[in-house]
């Protein structure tokens, strides 16, 4: 096991002779060094960066409109880009940047991404999602042809289907239960109010099957509907 020596002072070899290493480090004995000293590069920053890496954030961000419209009304009065750059806080070669851009296209506010369009408008994805509750078994498919039919614009289920995402509805297989109107929930809770105090010989005289399901149309295991979370109880998705 090797022991950390320290290296002699600088400009010096360990032999005492001239050298022209310079910093302070640690031998370990085989002729490596360990815990060389750097000059930090940013001394004021690492506490921001390391806030920032706490948050899960990047150090790196974009420079608003606002603050942009100042870079370069400082330079249109005359100062250098070097006094700006050190003024703001920013990396010079972000204000040349900008400044070449602005002599260029005369604006200042930053391009957006580039990426598709998006095939629909704010109004339209409405449209998308009150389709989709009005009827909430309906199909992607069959919301994307009443979208056809009502505008003339052509749209594919994925679309459809991103755009319910979008406006909280999800595509979930309904719950399997007998639907039960007010009347039907006013007479098991006065069946239960009759029966709560029978016995054990007079619920011996009862006869306890298992329950079947039977299906006179389509399966409707087979068939989705569209919910927000949560709301798998509710009477309209089941």
């Amino acid at each position: 096991m090797s022991s950390l020596l320290p290296t002699p002072p600088r400009g010096q070899d360990r032999g005492g002779n001239p050298s022209h290493r310079a910093g302070f480090s640690f031998w370990d004995g085989a002729g490596a060094t360990l815990g060389m000293d750097k000059p930090d590069p940013y001394p004021g920053r690492k506490d921001l960066i390391d806030e920032l890496k706490i948050f899960g954030m990047s150090s790196r961000h974009h420079i608003d409109d606002f603050m942009r419209g100042r870079i370069i009304g400082k330079i249109q009065e005359g100062r250098k880009i070097t006094d700006v750059a050190r003024e703001f806080d920013i990396a010079h070669s972000v204000v040349s940047r900008l400044w070449k851009s602005f002599k260029t296209t005369g604006m200042c506010s930053r391009r957006h991404g580039g990426g598709r369009v998006r095939s629909t408008t704010p109004a339209e994805d409405r449209y998308i999602v009150l389709s989709a509750k009005r009827n909430r078994r309906t199909t992607a498919q069959q919301v994307a042809n009443q979208f056809l039919a009502a505008s003339g614009k052509q749209i594919s289920r994925k679309t459809v289907a991103r755009r319910l995402r979008g406006g909280g509805l999800y595509a979930r297989r309904p719950v399997v239960c007998v639907p039960l109107t007010r009347q039907h929930r006013t007479a098991r809770l006065q069946w239960c109010r009759e029966h709560h105090n029978w016995t054990e010989q007079e619920w011996a005289c009862v006869l306890f099957s298992d329950e079947s399901r039977f299906s006179l149309s389509s399966d409707c295991r087979r068939q989705l509907i569209w919910r927000e979370s949560g709301t798998a109880y509710r009477p309209e998705n089941i």
